[in-house]
C-alpha cells in the first residue's frame, strides 16, 4: 500500500531525485524563454516544486512595503533550497592558490530572477503559476516528453500582442469591405432617382 507516499520516485534514490528537480528549476527560472522540454513525469513532478519556490517570492514581494527586511530575507533563503549554487568553470576549479574563485552563478541568478521579476509577476495569482504541454513520444525510447512553461513568458505576449494585432486588422477590413459593399448601392439609387 502507498499510503501517504505522495512523488514519484523516477527511478532514482532520494538524494538524485531532489538534486535532479533542482537542476530543473534552475533551469527553467533561468531560461530566456522560460521553458524547458523534459519527459512527462519529471515535468509533473517539477511542478509543485517551482511552485512553492514562487509563492515564497510571492509572498516577499507582497512585504515589501511593510518594511520587514528580515522576514524577506527568510523567504530568499528558505527558496535557496529549490536551486543549485552553480557549477565553478573548469579553469577556475584547478587555478591555483591565492587566486579567486569566480562566484557560483546559476543558482544566484535564478534566485535573484525568482525574487525580483516573478515575485512582482504572480503578485495577484493565488497559485498555478506554471502550465505543461505534452508533445508527443520521443523516437529513441517511446518517453512521452512535455513542455512546462511559466505563465506569462516572452512567448505568450508576443502571442497574444499578434492575435491583438490581427483581430484590430480584422475589424478594420470588416468595416472597409461593408463600406465598399454601400457605396455602390448608393450609386444605384441615385441612377433610378434620375
Amino acid at each position: 500500500m502507498r499510503h501517504l507516499k505522495a512523488h514519484r520516485k523516477l527511478g532514482r534514490s532520494t538524494e538524485h531525485r531532489i538534486s535532479m528537480l533542482r537542476n530543473l528549476a534552475t533551469s527553467l527560472i533561468n531560461s530566456r524563454d522560460e521553458r524547458i522540454i523534459t519527459t512527462l513525469p519529471k515535468a509533473k513532478e517539477l511542478r509543485p516544486f517551482v511552485e512553492r519556490a514562487i509563492t515564497l517570492s510571492r509572498r516577499a514581494a507582497s512585504l515589501e512595503g511593510n518594511g520587514s527586511e528580515a522576514t524577506g530575507l527568510h523567504l530568499r533563503r528558505q527558496a535557496a533550497a529549490f536551486f543549485h549554487s552553480g557549477n565553478f568553470s573548469q579553469a577556475a576549479a584547478s587555478g591555483r592558490r591565492g587566486q579567486p574563485r569566480p562566484p557560483r552563478t546559476s543558482g544566484v541568478a535564478a534566485l535573484r530572477r525568482l525574487f525580483d521579476e516573478f515575485g512582482e509577476r504572480f503578485k495577484d495569482r493565488p497559485g498555478g503559476y506554471t502550465r505543461i504541454i505534452k508533445m508527443g513520444r520521443r523516437a529513441g525510447d517511446g518517453a512521452q516528453l512535455a513542455i512546462i512553461e511559466l505563465l506569462g513568458n516572452p512567448r505568450e505576449k508576443e502571442a497574444e500582442a499578434a492575435t491583438r494585432k490581427r483581430v484590430k486588422g480584422q475589424g478594420k477590413k470588416k468595416a472597409e469591405t461593408k463600406a465598399v459593399e454601400k457605396e455602390p448601392e448608393q450609386e444605384e439609387e441615385s441612377e433610378t432617382e434620375e
